[in-house]
């Protein structure tokens, strides 16, 4: 009896009891190998604390990091065909589709909000390479037109992160075609004569590379991020010469005049901010005119104590 009620019962119980323990409750640094607690990793905005190395960031937090209070009104984006060319390799694409889907939560791989930064009204597009790649194909394309045209008509900035590995390849054409679209679209914009800023994450490569994502007014890069057309190692296939250090970085294009900035996480609010109401010529917040306040006389001092 003292065996099954002290042994037995109690394996039971731990087995019933026993909890699944979520695969990503710990994140390991690529660089280093360190491990980091997700919950601390999203608090430091998704940058590993020892190495400092810039994670991967979803839309939904990159949002939050960017509007006054994480607050925000998202853009309706219009519907588009969902397999036009009924593509197949090794899966049906609209089951790639559905799992993406089902793994971001999100509709495709472009989001889009309005709402305030640093009290200024901007446009913001948010590209997740989480879903499929962050590939360009009409959904995004859509996408980040809507959000040109949404800053032009309410007279905003709009503000572009973009990760991606490219053109979506299930799209052929049709998702070629989405590069010229958005350019003409960023033409609008400036005919308009507003602001088009461009934050070049890790990575951001092919079709995107040569369309909207190099057509700043100003462009900012991300610390360390792969940013080119071809990847690294296809160049050096092609031109058969070894490549220098840090080819493709952010830190080697800024140095070599493709991009204007390369901005921390933690600094990259205050900095857009500060670039959005530069070109928008718009008073910084500390400087704008308080309301008039009625001046109060002052007490008449008292008088001094007669002396003999």
């Amino acid at each position: 009896m003292n065996w099954i009620s002290n042994v037995v019962r109690p394996k039971i119980n731990s087995f019933l009891s026993r909890r699944e323990v979520p695969e990503n409750l710990w994140v390991k640094c690529p660089e280093t190998g360190q491990m980091v607690f997700h919950k601390d990793l999203e608090a430091n905005l998704f940058v590993v604390p020892g190495s400092g190395v810039h994670m991967r960031m979803d839309p939904m937090s990159r949002l939050r990091s960017v509007f006054d209070g994480g607050k925000w009104i998202d853009v309706a984006l219009p519907a588009v065909a969902a397999d036009p060319l009924k593509f197949r390799d090794e899966k049906r694409y609209v089951d790639r589709l559905k799992d993406a889907r089902a793994k971001t939560g999100a509709q495709d791989a472009v989001k889009v909000g309005f709402g305030k930064l640093d009290g200024l009204a901007v446009t913001i597009g948010v590209q997740d390479f989480g879903f499929m790649g962050g590939s360009l194909g009409m959904a995004a394309g859509e996408a980040i037109v809507t959000g040109l045209e949404t800053a032009a008509s309410r007279g905003t900035p709009f503000i572009m992160f973009c990760s991606s590995g490219g053109a979506r390849m299930q799209e052929g054409i049709l998702s070629l075609m989405q590069m010229p679209r958005t350019t003409c679209a960023i033409q609008e914009l400036r005919e308009a004569r507003l602001p088009y800023i461009v934050v070049l994450t890790n990575p951001t490569t092919g079709g995107v590379t040569a369309s909207y994502a190099m057509l700043g007014d100003v462009q900012i890069a991300e610390p360390g991020a792969l940013i080119g057309f071809a990847g690294p190692r296809v160049i050096e296939q092609t031109i058969r010469e070894k490549l220098p250090e840090g080819f493709q970085r952010a830190e080697y294009l800024r140095d070599h005049g493709m991009v204007d900035l390369v901005v921390h996480r933690h600094d990259m609010r205050d900095t857009l901010a500060r670039l959005c109401r530069l070109m928008m010529r718009a008073p910084r917040r500390e400087t704008v005119a308080a309301p008039a306040v009625a001046a109060v006389p002052a007490e008449p001092a008292p008088a001094a104590p007669a002396t003999a």
